[in-house]
């Protein structure tokens, strides 16, 4: 009798565990339900992108004469402009989100240029007192004067050393485009004469120079890049026939011919210890006596290098496709085609890299996310 009895409370215990397993795997199967968004909510709409909050085109003031030209971004936010009323000229920032100028310096002459320091803490205003003077001052960005020096000159060409901000090259031209260099040193407030073979200087690092050895006997479409270092004299040669080259914060870029197909251009880019780490192709347009070089700008902050690129190989005068914009991602070593169907203009990264002044006036932005292009003056 008691087998019978525990027989049958074992039979029991089977039987429970056997019904909450078929239970559990019901309530496994239940699908929750969707939610069913009230007829009062509305779906988000898109994060908008930073030109479309942008205050565009710009409103001069009126007692400020006539825009210039932008000279390039003070900050994110911010870009420089330059107005010129009768002999006179301004220089605004100008804050893309808030659409207010601020004057940050006056000049009792005519401004030729205004060039920003890498830091952006620092402006060279190039004004011009008369045709054969340049006079230079450089202030800081609310406007305080560092430094000012005048140039008896016809044209000046100017570099500023990334490494130290006090030192800027100046190669001074006179009217039959015979030239001297000399360094300013904001610092030291000297001016100093330097002897280099040309005129047209790039700082390689905070000791070297380097420059395209032209040869002033012989017409020539390319160069040897020579590097030089500024304390001893010795010199090294990167290549022995380059078209252009550019040097940004630890990077060298070349444009060459390339050695297989002489339509297209090579972009080679080298480390600070001149080692070859990219290097990218375009069709390659001639212009008159030369080669064209489309205009390109280089972004530290993302690694990207962005440019102009001709659909075809051929002659400038007669190119009629248009160009596209490129990015070159130097890290990753990968290409992106921005937009196409633009002229080729300068251009200028901001300092994030999220957009690109455009234009011979950077008289447009370009937002790189969205691909629109807006207007910095009325036209």
């Amino acid at each position: 009798m008691n087998q019978l009895k525990q027989a049958n409370c074992i039979f029991f215990i089977l039987i429970l565990i056997l019904l909450t397993l078929l239970l559990g795997a019901c309530v496994n199967n239940v699908q929750p339900k969707q939610k069913i968004p009230a007829k009062s909510e509305k779906p988000k709409a898109p994060v908008s992108t930073a030109g479309d909050e942008w205050k565009t085109p710009i409103a001069v003031p009126k007692d400020a004469g006539e825009f210039y030209k932008t000279a390039g971004w003070l900050s994110e936010t911010e870009v420089v402009y330059i107005t010129n009323l009768e002999q006179t000229s301004s220089v605004f920032q100008y804050n893309l989100f808030t659409g207010k100028s601020e004057l940050i310096y006056e000049s009792k002459n005519p401004i030729v240029n205004v060039q920003i320091s890498p830091s952006k803490k620092y402006l060279l205003v190039h004004s011009s007192p008369s045709s054969y003077e340049g006079l230079v001052t450089i202030i800081d960005s609310k406007g305080k004067e560092q430094i000012q020096k005048s140039f008896p000159s016809y044209e000046l060409v100017f570099e500023w050393n990334p490494y130290n901000e006090s030192e800027i090259l100046v190669s001074n031209f006179a009217e039959d485009w015979s030239y001297q260099l000399f360094l300013l040193d904001m610092k030291k407030a000297i001016t100093a004469e330097v002897f280099l073979p040309q005129p047209f200087i790039k700082w390689m690092n905070g000791k070297e120079f380097g420059f395209l050895d032209w040869d002033q006997e012989n017409l020539s479409l390319t160069a040897p890049l020579i590097v030089k270092e500024s304390e001893n004299g010795s010199e090294k040669t990167v290549t022995q026939s380059a078209i252009q080259f550019s040097t940004f914060h630890d990077l060298l870029m070349t444009v060459t011919v390339n050695e297989h197909d002489q339509t297209m251009a090579d972009y080679s880019f080298f480390d600070k210890e001149l080692k070859k780490f990219f290097v990218f192709s375009i069709p390659q347009l001639t212009n008159y006596s030369d080669w064209l070089v489309p205009f390109y700008d280089y972004n530290e902050q993302r690694r990207q290098f962005i440019t102009f690129k001709p659909l075809t190989s051929g002659e400038m005068d007669t190119y009629s496709d248009g160009f596209q914009l490129e990015s070159y991602d130097l890290k990753g070593k990968s290409s992106k085609l921005i937009t196409e169907g633009l002229d080729n203009e300068p251009i200028n990264f901001s300092p994030s890299g999220e957009a690109l002044l455009y234009g011979y006036q950077f008289e447009k932005i370009i937002d790189l996310n969205s691909k629109k292009i807006f207007e910095l003056i009325k036209k």
